[in-house]
């Protein structure tokens, strides 16, 4: 077995031989690649030991050894105590023997996704792809596949871009309950599983918890990351709020330089995105969690969400979204220069439950509609109009009403903006207050108005304080609907 020493060397050799060196003023200025500014939407996918309970949330590793949870008393009646059956006995349990790539990846072609980013390793160590410093992964246990790796060629064969995420930094301290009572966590034979599991002072999750995360760890997580990079090639690399901890600061610019140096060599365009300030705003993309900005960001960005409001990960009782919800922020996200990753969460037997099918499927069909208003376009001067103010920040997404049909977003390509109402209007007349001849927005002179999917010509009239637009009597889509407004 290689160790993470090995894959070291390698890992400072393509550092120093540059264009990009370890340090942020470097890579200040990577270009975001337009594969992902012209994208707008991708899926991404958590699956992995955590489906197998189906109980509380893809957290349930974590809350399974902290006495008192609800997942605790459930694991305990279910499966017995810790002693006898831990997270590790799950792995027999997760076979994915109804796992077909090409099934999957037909399906996000579908719903209109650019690209696809399953969950590599989560915070539980479990590794779904080849990794050559452990035994712990779907390569060599329960699948037997090389989840990752099956999944990249499925993806790209159907034109779509391959990035992949990576949690393993919070596996410091991840399983950290399981040290205060008699756990198998505790058990020598299982600690390069288990990991670290080191007791916290305080939060764990925060951003300068101690005790810091040692060499060891350090050195770990650095080789796994880059071993993801040099065996799949993934052109985004999605990391979770950990990698802010102080203690990576280092390690973040050498991973970021092997990265990049690595897309130069290869001659694709790749990314990273990060949550809160783990990296500068301009050697990256601001990743925002079950959340939304308030307006047009200077660099572009991206959401990830999920289908589900209670879970990342298959559980048995889901609360789910509406498709029309997932449509609406998608919407409002591109109207501010963003992305959004929608995430799913399959069995254990590798199916993608049914639900999120016909959710994806109802995406694929508004955006067969709305296409040209989404992928390839940029933000224009405001963002749109409306009353449904959009609280900014992460974990704020239930913190606002649903869209209205009084809210207007706003895409541009070239002399062509795109007005898409998030509502059809009772009496059938859009009015648009910031398309106003007296608002000095530099729109330019209207030749056409056509609502995208209908083959009815529109009347519009566009007076001082709004632009006003007779729509036809039949919808041409559901959910939200495209006003093309050619100019000169």
């Amino acid at each position: 077995m290689q160790t993470a020493q090995d894959i070291i060397k390698t890992v400072d050799r393509v550092v120093t031989a540059g264009p990009y060196t370890a340090d942020w003023s470097s890579m200040k200025g990577y270009p975001v690649p337009s594969w992902y500014v012209d994208g707008k939407f991708g899926i991404f996918i958590h699956w992995g030991l955590y489906c197998v309970p189906a109980f509380g949330n893809e957290w349930y590793p974590r809350q399974m050894y902290l006495q008192g949870t609800s997942e605790f008393k459930h694991h305990v009646e279910t499966y017995g105590p810790h002693t006898q059956f831990g997270y590790k006995d799950f792995i027999p349990m997760f076979k994915a023997e109804q796992f077909d790539p090409a099934q999957w990846a037909a399906l996000f072609k579908q719903a209109g996704a650019r690209f696809v980013v399953p969950v590599a390793e989560h915070h539980d160590g479990f590794a779904m792809y080849d990794c050559s410093i452990s035994r712990w992964t779907a390569a060599q246990m329960g699948p037997r596949r090389d989840i990752v790796g099956e999944l990249a060629a499925a993806v790209r064969q159907h034109d779509m871009v391959f990035g992949l995420s990576s949690h393993r930094a919070e596996h410091w301290w991840f399983m950290n309950g399981g040290r205060q009572f008699d756990s198998d966590v505790n058990d020598p034979q299982y600690q390069d599983f288990y990991g670290p599991a080191t007791p916290i002072e305080g939060e764990s999750g925060h951003l300068d918890s101690r005790p810091y995360p040692d060499a060891a760890h350090l050195d770990d997580w650095l080789a796994r990351t880059c071993e993801l990079v040099d065996k799949y090639q993934p052109q985004l690399v999605w990391f979770d709020w950990w990698i802010g901890h102080t203690a990576f600061k280092s390690y973040l610019q050498r991973f970021a330089a092997f990265y990049y140096n690595r897309a130069a060599e290869w001659d694709k365009g790749v990314s990273i995105n990060y949550k809160m300030d783990a990296m500068p705003p301009d050697a990256a993309v601001l990743d925002i969690e079950r959340g939304q900005l308030n307006d047009i960001a200077p660099n572009f960005w991206q959401t990830d969400t999920s289908v589900s409001k209670n879970s990342w990960g298959y559980i048995s009782n889901h609360d789910y979204r509406t498709g029309e919800s997932l449509i609406h922020d998608l919407i409002d996200i591109v109207s501010k220069n963003g992305a959004l990753l929608l995430n799913i969460g399959p069995r254990p037997d590798g199916t993608i439950p049914e639900t999120e099918q016909a959710l994806l499927r109802e995406i694929g069909r508004w955006l067969d509609v709305n296409r040209e208003a989404i992928y390839g376009t940029r933000a224009w001067k405001v963002y749109g109009e409306g009353p449904t103010q959009v609280v900014a920040g992460q974990f704020q997404e239930t913190k606002r009403a649903g869209f209205t049909a009084a809210d207007v977003r706003f895409t541009r390509k070239d002399s062509t903006l795109y007005a898409i109402l998030l509502g059809w209007p009772n009496n059938q007349e859009a009015v648009i207050y910031s398309l106003g001849a007296n608002l000095q927005l530099g729109l330019g002179d209207i030749q056409r108005i056509s609502l995208l999917g209908s083959p009815e010509t529109l009347q519009w009239q566009r007076e001082a304080g709004a632009l006003r637009v007779k729509l036809p009597a039949h919808k041409p889509c559901d959910s939200a609907f495209t006003l093309k407004i050619e100019t000169n």
